[in-house]
């Protein structure tokens, strides 16, 4: 059997807290538990030593003092997150502990003893700090970012703010859930009464809402998740409010330039397409009275004409004729719908011929060659395909070089893209040539390579080129180099799809 006393003594040395037992003035050491023991860190010949020379490096702490006034009054001392500087094996450390000094008494009464229990809370304690750094850093952050925080326990109908909540919601204290609502318009209930119930769904409370008071009027953005208890009940809501007035003024704003934008837009479309009916109007009856006169000097009986005067009469007709056909193409594609307009079948080669004829007097001055190859029929806006291979050859012509005729090649073939068949064409020239570097560039608006005195223009050909090609869902690229010619490649769908004339810029 063993003695009660040895029971007590394995009890006390191996329990996991530290437990040591002073006696007389100098506090000397009568007991200390394996824990202590290596709470210390001073070795295991600690009994029968003084407190205060087995830890001489808690001389300017208040330990020893507080433990001998337990001995003279017989009243307990306890103490709460003590840090505490140990110098254990050999290295100054710091830890805190929650401790405690308990007198123990005589059966006569009077204390014989004091009892020190330890607990080393450092982990525990540096762990709390931190999250109290974090919690208050969280708080600065919220504060300065004008978010105003807030959680209402739905049990209790009792609600807790930030002073950014009661700024915002224009209160002077925090608000009860009757006041809350008060404030809001009448108008945005039905808003909020649409988020609550998603929530049940969601977990999320998410809607705008203006309030109104004597002082105030703004509009805020409520956000919110649900808190639900082990039977997922709800029981709390967390949430966020931000003021969003300057915001939603901003896009009132916005919205009435658009609204205004969009009406001057209509306007000017109209008086483009006014001006085009006026245009494409007068330009006829100069043209139908080029073609009578011609046609008169044709006739008269009495002009002996020559084979080259004929020959010039024939191409005064054909161009008169030529330009009667675009002006009602103009007046047609101007009049008509644009998500309406319908697709044509467009015969390429007749499209290069037509051109051609046009531009017959620089193509003679320069002494020109083209050079056609066969291509297919596409579907498209013949006014607009025509401008835009006329643009392409005129470019050829205009930027060919002075000492060498120009050299037009035009090549087609059909290939397929993204399940598309398309045509892709070559528009190759031995001109100038251009810098590979400005190969994007020169299809930007107003954008010039060369001056004004030396070739002629706007700088919008290409530009135009580019938008003509999108509108047929198409694409356009240049390559070439300085003196060694420019090739333009246009790649267009043989069939368009229907949305080709929606949301177009020309």
């Amino acid at each position: 059997m063993y003695s009660n006393i040895r029971i007590l003594k394995d009890i006390i040395d191996n329990t996991p807290l530290p437990i040591a037992v002073y006696t007389g003035s100098k506090l000397k050491i009568e007991l200390a538990n394996t824990a202590m023991i290596k709470t210390w860190g001073k070795g295991d010949n600690v009994i029968g030593n003084h407190y205060l020379d087995v830890l001489p490096e808690i001389k300017k702490e208040d330990f020893f003092d507080q433990a001998t006034t337990v001995l003279s009054t017989g009243i307990a001392f306890h103490g709460e997150n003590k840090k505490v500087d140990l110098l254990i094996n050999g290295t100054m450390r710091s830890h805190y502990f929650n401790y405690s000094f308990i007198p123990l008494f005589d059966t006569d009464g009077k204390v014989y003893g004091v009892m020190n229990t330890g607990v080393d809370v450092t982990d525990l304690y540096l762990a709390k700090q931190q999250i109290q750094s974090i919690e208050e850093r969280l708080r600065i952050a919220v504060e300065s970012s004008g978010i105003g925080t807030y959680e209402i326990d739905l049990l209790t109908k009792e609600i807790k703010t930030c002073d950014n909540f009661n700024t915002i919601m224009c209160s002077e204290n925090t608000p009860n859930i009757d006041e809350l609502l008060s404030k809001l318009h009448p108008d945005d209930l039905f808003a909020r009464e649409k988020a609550i119930k998603e929530s049940k769904n969601t977990g999320l409370i998410m809607y705008e809402t203006r309030i109104i008071n004597e002082t105030c009027s703004k509009w805020i953005k409520v956000s919110g998740k649900i808190i639900c208890d082990e039977n997922d009940l709800p029981i709390k809501i967390i949430g966020s409010i931000l003021d969003i007035h300057e915001h939603k003024q901003f896009q009132e704003e916005l919205k009435k330039q658009v609204e205004q934008n969009t009406v001057e837009l209509r306007r000017s479309n109209d008086d483009l397409l006014h001006f085009a009916n006026v245009v494409s109007h007068d330009l006829r009856e100069p043209v139908r009275k080029i073609k009578i006169f011609n046609g008169l000097i044709k006739n008269d009986k009495g002009a002996n004409f020559s084979e080259s005067i004929i020959k010039y009469q024939n191409k005064i007709d054909q161009s008169a004729e030529r330009m009667q056909n675009i002006i009602e193409g103009i007046l047609t594609y101007s009049t008509m719908d644009k998500n309406k307009q319908p697709f044509e079948k467009i015969y390429l080669n007749e499209v290069i011929e037509n051109i051609k004829t046009d531009l017959e007097l620089i193509i003679n001055e320069k002494d020109a060659i083209l050079i056609i190859g066969e291509l297919p029929v596409i579907e498209g806006a013949p006014i607009l395909i025509n401008q835009l291979f006329y643009n392409l050859i005129h470019n050829a012509l205009k930027f060919s070089k002075s000492e060498e005729p120009p050299k037009i090649i035009i090549s087609g073939e059909v290939i397929n893209i993204d399940e598309t068949d398309s045509v892709q064409i070559s528009i190759k020239d031995n001109g100038i040539g251009l810098d590979t570097a400005y190969a994007e560039k020169i299809f930007n608006a107003f954008e010039r390579l060369h001056s004004k005195d030396q070739y002629e223009g706007n700088g919008l050909g290409l530009s135009l080129c580019r938008k003509i090609v999108k509108r047929h869902h198409g694409t356009i690229t240049a390559t070439g180099e300085i003196n060694n010619g420019s090739e333009f490649t246009v790649t267009l769908p043989l069939r368009q799809k229907k949305d080709i004339m929606q949301n177009t810029e020309i």
